[in-house]
Order: C-alpha cells, then sequence, then structure tokens
C-alpha cells in the first residue's frame, strides 16, 4: 500500500554519492515532481554531487562535506534542527549515509530491505523498500512506488545552464563529437591508453572529432597524456578543465560519449546521449548507462567466472570483479565493432563509412 494517497508537504532524500548514481536518483526526483509538483524536496548529498544537482530546478540542495570528518554530521544537523518531513528517502546503504539520517527529522524512513540494506541500514529505516528491477535506477524507483508515485518509469529531463551551454559551442564544428572520458575514479576500472589510442583513431577516420573529457585527478590526467602521446588524433584534450556543468553542457552537445563505469557515462544518461559503456568489474545490467546497456563492450560475465567459477545468477546483486587487470580482457576490435554498430543504430555519422 502507497504511504501517500495525496501530495506530501515536504520530503528529504539522502544520496551522498558518487556522481552516477545521483544521476540514477534525479529519475526518482523528477517522477516525484511530475505527479505532486507542490511537494518540497531537499536533497542532501556530497560536496561534488552538489556542484552538478545545483542545477536542479525547484530542489533544495544541502551539502555534506565527508572531508570535514564528524563536524560534517554536526553541521548537516545544525541546518536540519527544527526542521521534519513527511519522509525521509535514505537511498544510500552505507554507514556514512545512515549516520547523518540520525539529524533528519521524518515520520517515515524509508530505506531498502535487507538484501540491499548493507552496513546495517535497515536500523535506521522504519518502513522497508523492495526493489524492482537488477538496475540500480529501477531500485531507486521502487521507492517512489512506495511513496505512491505511479509512473515509476526511469526518465531524465535535465537543465542545461545557457552560459554552460555557450562554452560548450566553443568545441564543437561541423564533425560529430565524440567524447572519450578515459578513466574513473579508481584506476582499476580504466581500459588501456592503447585502447583508447586505437578507438580515437577509428573514430576520427570515420570523420569524427575527439575530445578527452574527465576529472583533474593526476591519474586521469596522466592517462590522457599517454593516451596523447600515442594518436595525433586527440583534437582537444579537456581533462580537468571544465566544471560539472560545463561538462554537462559538452555531454549535451555530443554525438557520443565511451566511457567506463564513472560519472560521465551516466551523465550522458541525463541529456539523453548515446554511450559506450566499458565494463569489466560491476554488471552492466544493474550500473550500466541505463538506455544503451544494450551497447556495453562487457567481460564481467567472464571475469566473474574465471575469479569465482560461478555465474552473476549465482552470486549477490553487488559482486564486484576483484581483479584489477580484468579491463584488459578488453580487446580493441570488441569496443570498434560496438562503435561501429551504435554509430549506425543512432545514425551517428554524416556519410556511411
Amino acid at each position: 500500500m502507497a504511504v501517500f494517497t495525496s501530495a506530501p508537504e515536504s520530503l528529504c532524500l539522502l544520496r551522498l554519492s558518487a556522481i552516477g548514481d545521483c544521476c540514477h536518483a534525479v529519475a526518482l526526483v523528477q517522477a516525484i515532481q511530475r505527479q505532486w509538483p507542490q511537494t518540497r524536496i531537499t536533497w542532501v548529498t556530497g560536496k561534488v554531487e552538489a556542484r552538478l544537482l545545483s542545477q536542479l530546478h525547484n530542489v533544495e540542495i544541502i551539502t555534506f562535506n565527508k572531508s570535514d570528518g564528524w563536524r560534517a554530521y554536526t553541521t548537516l544537523w545544525q541546518q536540519l534542527r527544527g526542521r521534519r518531513f513527511d519522509a525521509l528517502l535514505h537511498m544510500q546503504a552505507a554507514i556514512r549515509a545512515s549516520i547523518a539520517s540520525m539529524g533528519i527529522r521524518a515520520r517515515y524512513r524509508l530505506g531498502f530491505e535487507r538484501e540491499r540494506a548493507k552496513d546495517g541500514q535497515w536500523l535506521f529505516t522504519n518502513l522497508k523498500v523492495a526493489a524492482e528491477g537488477e538496475h540500480v535506477a529501477d531500485g531507486f524507483m521502487s521507492f517512489g512506488k512506495t511513496l505512491g508515485v505511479t509512473d515509476t518509469r526511469p526518465r531524465w529531463s535535465w537543465p542545461i545552464a545557457p552560459e554552460a551551454q555557450t562554452l560548450a559551442a566553443k568545441h564543437r564544428d561541423q564533425r560529430p563529437l565524440l567524447l572519450i572520458c578515459p578513466a574513473a575514479s579508481k584506476a582499476y576500472k580504466n581500459w588501456t591508453a592503447e585502447g583508447y589510442a586505437a578507438l580515437a583513431d577509428h573514430a576520427h577516420h570515420k570523420g569524427m572529432k575527439v575530445i578527452l573529457i574527465g576529472s583533474p585527478a593526476r591519474m586521469e590526467q596522466d592517462l590522457a597524456a599517454n593516451i596523447q602521446q600515442l594518436t595525433a588524433n586527440i583534437d582537444e584534450n579537456l581533462v580537468g578543465q571544465t566544471s560539472l556543468p560545463e561538462l554537462m553542457a559538452l555531454i549535451n552537445s555530443a554525438s557520443l560519449v565511451v566511457a567506463p563505469d564513472t560519472g560521465p557515462a551516466h551523465m550522458a544518461t541525463l541529456t539523453g546521449t548515446p554511450v559506450l559503456g566499458l565494463y569489466a568489474h560491476h554488471n552492466p545490467a544493474r550500473t550500466g548507462p541505463y538506455y544503451c546497456r544494450d551497447y556495453v563492450v562487457s567481460v564481467y560475465k567472464e571475469a566473474l567466472l574465471a575469479e569465482t567459477g560461478k555465474t552473476p545468477a549465482e552470486l549477490p546483486w553487488r559482486t564486484r570483479v576483484k581483479d584489477e587487470n580484468a579491463m584488459q580482457r578488453i580487446t580493441i576490435e570488441q569496443v570498434t565493432a560496438q562503435f561501429d554498430r551504435i554509430c549506425h543504430d543512432f545514425n551517428l555519422l554524416q556519410e556511411p563509412s
């Protein structure tokens, strides 16, 4: 039975990280807004994630800065002192988020059922959500169903800031734009510099402009530099040179994004930009780019079988491949073949190849 049969006055969503999961959660926020536009929504999220989510319309963003240690909790609780929400959507099964939730007052405290409520999250909630569907985004939409939201199909509509759109336009020309985000925040998720360079060559010969994107992290900048040393077909290296709103505008203007399991792959879902995802450590059926799961290059099943002797169906939902060299199972031939397929299906190239 749904918690609300009419619009609640206020809801608090707790999802601190990461960028990709916050992108998935945006679909829930927008579904709530479509059904109950008068409901006030507050989102407690991480410092980096807040830079992106602050672009959402009619959503109060409260930043939780984990680098402040215990002061982050007291700061959050002081901000929320005296406030009470109709419901808390505790959407992060992590002890850090659960401790943060202790200072959020709400009649209903929704959290995952025990199967997905790791780190004892179930102890901090009083209403358990049966997450439906294998993908994270579908599981998040189950919170909406429990609230009483009737349309729980994940859909996204992202507002692009005009000034960011203007900046992105400076990087466009008449060619279709390929954005390669070579690195994730964890190095083991990255494909090889040689592979990305070969893909850049392939895309260049297909008539595409190729730009590298990513965060200012040293590891990401080093990988981008290595790629540039291996090919002359990188038109621009913007790794570490864009804000999150600017990066979102650039992704919105792109024809295709290629990335491992990292934020920009899911930022592209917000704008409807096609994504070619590269997966080895996590099941793309669970964490792949939502609209383009059929186009991922995945060696997850074979890497998991080699490591455990079991298939995904025989293991828990969150099972990760631990082999730090798993991404090297992905071949250049697999990536270029899937690249050609997605370009054909989405009609991304100006001329037949």
